[in-house]
């Protein structure tokens, strides 16, 4: 009883604003009207205009350039910006919120840390959080890689046990990189591990052993989470999001469970895996409740070896796509939509992939250039739409086969102009991802190769592809995206650069195709929801903010559907995550 109380009161934290949003709209039943003024705003609409004042009113734009003011504004919550940069919400159009939402104990995200201090400062931070008592699980699970902690040419390594416990000598911890592993946990940690049955094994440095004994160690915490915890992880996970930008995600689902018990015996559902009839209850019953402050938008993931995928048949047949509201939306399948996930082209794939195009859904499929039988998977994928294409197009009522639907290659470190323009012909668009090559690329594991890409005029947007093996930060992956160069400062992408705008514009006004809202979302306009995110300094000037200061930007101020869901226009909220929020600690 006395857990559910405290992961009730910490949810009750993060979500602070919300009762005073609450008695706003019984003050105001037309609703509370904001206006921002005096700011350098830019709206990223077709024409690139820049304007200094906005007004959002009942969850849309309804004034771009001018105040807004025509009497009775006492509904009216203004907000000087005093000169600050402003765009557009940042829309992630690929990634994993939900399962960083269901992680156990208390997220800890070490994405940005750029040194073995650097996590160790960021978990002494996080123990002084409201809601985390002592004895609490402190865990940092996926979305980083050793190689940010140690420049080289130093070792890439995690933190050892002994660092680990000059900063939380009050508490339990767990880092893991990636899916199972490497992991680290301090003497607290070992002490819980080394005293279960079967024992899990950590060394004298706290190191746990990558694979099956790191999946354990996972499911072991799995294990004491309740629900209101899980409630409680969605909720720090909007409020980073909130922190650095992200104001809408198309959440592309997780690996299914196996069906063994989640304890400590479990050595296979890893840290992508959840089960798939129980993920989304936490964010259905925060959405119940009013308490959903980011746009989380879902792709279903299928992965069946069966050549009839019953349980996507059964999806297709019983659940609508583009459903919902603007916060909450069901859009398609993805993203993976029959068999094994890494082998696409598959019977299983193949029967699969046509049930989804009969259906008229929208589908995405990721391309990690993995070869199969010598084949690069992407060749696979294109080959097999086309296949499919040319199938369903035969089919009465179904003519423009997939052409209109929408269809997705996520990821794409690696691709050639000739099946670009074919996914092309097929009204196929990409999905491009940058934190993933920021935090682990090599010379020869880079790409994507975003200017032929952006050059050739397929539909193209960003994404984190977080929070397993990439971070959510969009800045880490802008960063990427404009220098090439990885965390640890090599450049690996030469001859593929964006420039700040375009990169920019790729996690914005380009994103409202991927969600099947163009127009509605991503750029700052009269009619389109009202999201928006005020910069900790001015991205777009190169004097004040370097190619290496691109990573340190955040949002000082993020709006989603016209409430103010992140305030930190005066510097003093604490973000345990963020080096500027530390310093002021100090």
């Amino acid at each position: 009883m006395k857990k559910t109380l405290t992961a009730a009161a910490a949810l009750a934290a993060i979500l602070v604003c919300l009762p005073a949003q609450a008695r706003d709209d019984e003050r105001c039943p037309q609703g509370e009207a904001l206006r921002l003024v005096n700011g350098r705003i830019h709206t990223m609409d077709a024409n690139d205009r820049i304007v200094s004042s906005v007004v959002i009113r009942n969850g849309r734009f309804a004034a771009v350039g001018t105040d807004g003011r025509h009497g009775g504004d006492d509904c009216t919550r203004e907000i000087n910006l005093r000169g600050r940069t402003v765009v557009p919400g940042i829309i992630d159009n690929h990634n994993h919120v939900v399962l960083l939402g269901l992680r156990p104990g208390h997220d800890t995200r070490i994405e940005n840390a750029r040194s073995i201090q650097e996590v160790l400062d960021t978990f002494a931070a996080r123990t002084r959080d409201a809601g985390v008592r002592r004895g609490d699980w402190l865990t940092a699970l996926g979305g980083f890689n050793i190689s940010q902690f140690t420049p080289p040419p130093a070792t890439a390594r995690m933190p050892t046990l002994q660092e680990l416990d000059t900063v939380t000598p009050a508490h339990p911890v767990l880092v893991m990189q990636g899916f199972n592993g490497p992991t680290v946990t301090n003497s607290l940690g070992k002490a819980f591990f080394t005293g279960l049955s079967p024992t899990i094994p950590v060394d004298a440095n706290g190191a746990i052993p990558s694979g099956g004994q790191s999946t354990r160690a996972l499911n072991a915490l799995r294990a004491l989470q309740s629900f209101d915890e899980q409630k409680r992880g969605l909720g720090y996970a909007m409020t980073y999001a909130a922190e650095v930008g992200v104001t809408t995600h198309l959440d592309q689902g997780g690996f299914t469970y196996s069906g063994r018990p989640i304890d400590s015996n479990n050595d296979v559902d890893a840290l992508a895996n959840f089960h798939q009839y129980r993920a989304h209850d936490s964010l259905r019953a925060l959405y119940h409740e009013g308490k959903v402050f980011n746009r989380i938008w879902i792709n279903f993931l299928h992965m069946e070896e069966k050549l009839d995928t019953p349980e996507l048949n059964a999806r297709l047949l019983n659940a609508w796509n583009d459903f919902g509201d603007d916060m909450v939306r069901v859009v398609g399948i993805g993203e993976f939509t029959a068999g094994n996930p890494f082998v696409p082209g598959s019977q299983f794939w193949l029967n699969g992939t046509k049930l989804v195009a009969q259906a008229r859904w929208r589908n995405e499929n990721h391309s990690l250039g993995f070869p199969i039988g010598g084949i690069p998977d992407w060749k696979i994928i294109i080959d097999g739409w086309q296949s499919v294409h040319n199938e369903v197009r035969t089919m009465p009522g179904l003519a423009d086969g997939i052409t209109n639907l929408r269809w997705v290659l996520a990821h794409v470190p690696f691709i050639d102009t000739e099946y670009l323009n074919r996914l092309k012909g097929l009204g196929g668009g990409i999905s491009l991802v940058g934190g993933w090559r920021y935090i682990s690329g090599t010379a020869a594991g880079n790409g994507p190769p975003f200017r032929l890409i952006i050059d050739s005029g397929i539909r193209s947007g960003m994404s984190s592809d977080g929070m397993q093996i990439s971070p959510m930060n969009p800045w880490l992956g802008m960063y990427y995206g404009v220098t090439g160069r990885n965390a640890r400062g090599v450049l690996i992408n030469a001859g593929q650069l964006t420039t700040r705008k375009e990169i920019l514009r790729l996690y914005t006004a380009a994103n409202d195709w991927f969600l099947n809202a163009d127009g509605k979302i991503g750029t700052i306009a009269e009619g389109s929801l009202g999201d928006l995110i005020v910069l900790s300094d001015d991205y777009f000037d190169a004097q004040k903010v370097s190619d290496e200061g691109i990573k340190d930007i955040y949002s000082v101020l993020t709006v989603v559907n016209g409430k103010v869901v992140h305030d930190n226009l005066d510097g003093r909220k604490r973000m345990y995550w963020n080096r500027d929020s530390r310093a002021r600690d100090h």
